[in-house]
């Protein structure tokens, strides 16, 4: 099985083609290849490219326990530099159809920033989905592990649960991340960011990524936490969102369609060994 490492911030993915496997990748195969000790190590899979009927290619996006993901605004990016590396196009501009919806990407610097434009942000609980009557998840109350919490639950393809902070920590999101993940007023499980607002301009935030745990930078984490900041009156349209990994641009127009900007880097490329998927 060959595949090609990238990462995004310090979030990483293995491109695979689907001609180089034999089959179908089960769950136990891809919680192997993504584990950092028996496998390659990853935040995930992305699959591609596949035959689109509505965009130039398509692609399948799976976390590291094997769940498969509507959208990543980091795996996006990482599979775009990937199509202009492996020469499967030489145009500046294309689209990508993933199960969260088609994506416009752009790729410059010879492929080490690439755009993305991600849709628009919705913050409608049956669109995200959350539990409960129809409504803009703003500056709910939520107890988890002992503590409230006050977030706020957006969708741009994908669920987030957005936690408003004063302070926040990698232990914190290791702490309540995987309890707000999994707690039933999200039925499809959610992604979590915890949020400080640094300026009008700069936000920060620590994610616990649905089926992946947590993560150094995510894109479309980035995208929901911006878009809840600008939501709420907190910051412009304009933010730089910081994370452990690094820093991403986000732009929001006046109804909420948000376009991601970063870098992404190549990391190597091999085979997997059969004798992997062997092991007890």
């Amino acid at each position: 099985m060959k595949y090609v490492k990238y990462h995004g911030l310090g979030n990483d993915y293995l491109v695979m083609r689907p001609q180089d496997l034999e089959r179908d990748l089960d769950v136990g195969q891809i919680q192997r290849i993504c584990n950092r000790n028996f496998g390659i190590g990853s935040d995930g899979i992305l699959l591609g490219p596949l035959e689109s009927k509505i965009c130039n290619f398509g692609l399948r996006i799976f976390n590291p326990d094997g769940s498969e993901a509507e959208k990543s605004g980091n795996g996006l990016r990482i599979f775009s530099r990937y199509l202009r590396d492996a020469g499967e196009t030489d145009a500046d501009s294309f689209t990508v159809e993933t199960l969260g919806g088609a994506v416009k990407c752009r790729v410059g610097q010879g492929g080490r920033n690439v755009t993305v434009e991600m849709g628009k942000v919705s913050f409608l609980s049956t669109k995200i989905p959350v539990a409960g009557e129809e409504r803009e998840v703003l500056k709910e109350n939520i107890r988890i592990g002992g503590t409230t919490f006050v977030f706020c639950a957006a969708t741009i393809g994908n669920p987030h649960c957005v936690v408003l902070c004063d302070d926040i920590s990698p232990a914190m999101a290791r702490q309540y991340g995987p309890l707000l993940e999994t707690d039933p007023r999200f039925p499809r499980r959610t992604n979590v960011q915890f949020l400080k607002v640094m300026d009008r301009g700069n936000i920060r935030i620590e994610i616990w990524e649905r089926g992946a745990g947590y993560t150094l930078a995510s894109g479309s984490s980035s995208v929901a936490a911006a878009a809840v900041a600008c939501r709420l009156g907190l910051c412009n349209r304009d933010i730089t969102v910081h994370m452990p990994g690094g820093k991403l641009d986000i732009a929001l127009t006046d109804d909420f369609f948000a376009t991601l900007s970063g870098p992404v880097t190549r990391v190597c490329e091999g085979n997997i060994d059969p004798e992997i998927f062997t092991e007890g």
